[in-house]
């Protein structure tokens, strides 16, 4: 009996020995490494199972064309990427790895407040040249973080490990997430807020880390931004588009925003004209010493990306051996 095709389509290639190990009794695994969807077809008809990264979309093109396909593995907690409505109609179940960074995300969202929070950005970038003004003066007004509120915008796994980090640096910590059952709150021993509003208004920091749904997108924006203390932080790893990049130029130049810590953008390079881009590249912009970007990195540690892809893996073995699946979001 021939073995099973098990694909993998984007942003993984070279030694594959990671799946091959786990699936070797039952698929062979491929990698096809493409950067644009066009390129799956002719390609992926056939699939048992694929797995799908951060840096390709499938969409029903592709997902009309499965003809055998038990299972689409979103190896990452974000599947927005995938079709998943239309896939269940097609009855292929779509499936994510929900638990692989959550550590390092929520380390990398506090690395990124006290990067901001203490100066540490600012001052690297100040004193750069030779003949910068080396003493601290220039960075205040900073303020201690004990007692701030550190406002998290949705709790799920990587909210709640933020979460418990900023309780350690003794921050008052806040949520909103009206999806929560009642008690969390008290459990975690952090405030719930029932009102947007109210939680924009208290957030000195505010760490995003809601999926990206269509209540989610751009919920972050200039008018949600206005709402927020004048000289809060915004910290943005959860999805690109949860937070509208455009307005952060803008709040960091009228200084709404004192600093902004952004791993995520709606996309991936961006286009070199973006307004956020152009700012942050300026030395004469206010963005180039207060806002951090990243290229989707947070999630990344030798040991989180092998979780991703043991989980993965383990996925489709699963789906090719007729076992219960996990974490089905269709």
């Amino acid at each position: 009996m021939s073995k099973a095709r098990a694909i993998i389509a984007d942003f993984q290639h070279g030694s594959l020995e990671v799946e091959q190990e786990i699936l070797k009794d039952v698929a062979v695994v491929e990698a096809l490494d493409v950067h644009n969807e066009s390129e799956l077809w002719g390609r992926v008809e056939d699939a048992d199972c694929i797995m799908v990264y951060h840096t390709l979309k499938v969409t029903r093109a592709t997902i009309e064309r499965l003809t055998n396909c038990k299972l689409i593995v979103r190896c990452g907690v974000g599947y927005d990427n995938v079709d998943h409505a239309f896939a269940r109609t097609r009855g292929i179940p779509v499936a994510n790895v929900p638990d692989y960074g959550t550590e390092e995300v929520a380390d990398s969202a506090i690395g990124l407040m006290l990067a901001l929070t203490r100066g540490i950005n600012f001052h690297n970038n100040f004193l750069r040249p030779a003949d910068a003004d080396w003493r601290f003066h220039h960075v205040a007004p900073l303020y201690r973080l004990r007692g701030r509120t550190f406002a998290v915008l949705g709790l799920g796994r990587i909210g709640t490990a933020a979460a418990t980090r900023a309780k350690a640096l003794g921050m008052d910590v806040t949520f909103y997430d009206p999806y929560k059952p009642d008690g969390y709150d008290k459990a975690l021993g952090v405030r719930r807020i029932e009102s947007f509003d109210e939680f924009l208004a208290q957030a000195f920091v505010l760490s995003c880390h809601c999926p990206l749904t269509p209540e989610t997108h751009h919920i972050i924006n200039a008018a949600s931004i206005e709402k927020m203390p004048r000289g809060s932080y915004l910290i943005n790893t959860a999805r690109g588009n949860v937070v509208d990049v455009m307005a952060i130029p803008d709040a960091i130049a009228s200084g709404r925003l004192a600093g902004a810590g952004i791993d995520v953008l709606p996309q991936e390079p961006p286009p070199a004209d973006h307004p956020l881009i152009v700012a942050w590249r300026n030395p004469n912009h206010p963005a180039s010493t207060r806002v951090i970007l990243n290229a989707h990195n947070a999630f990344y540690s030798v040991e989180g990306l092998r979780d991703m892809r043991v989980k993965g893996a383990q996925a489709c073995l699963r789906a090719l051996t007729g076992q219960p699946l996990r974490n089905v979001v269709n």
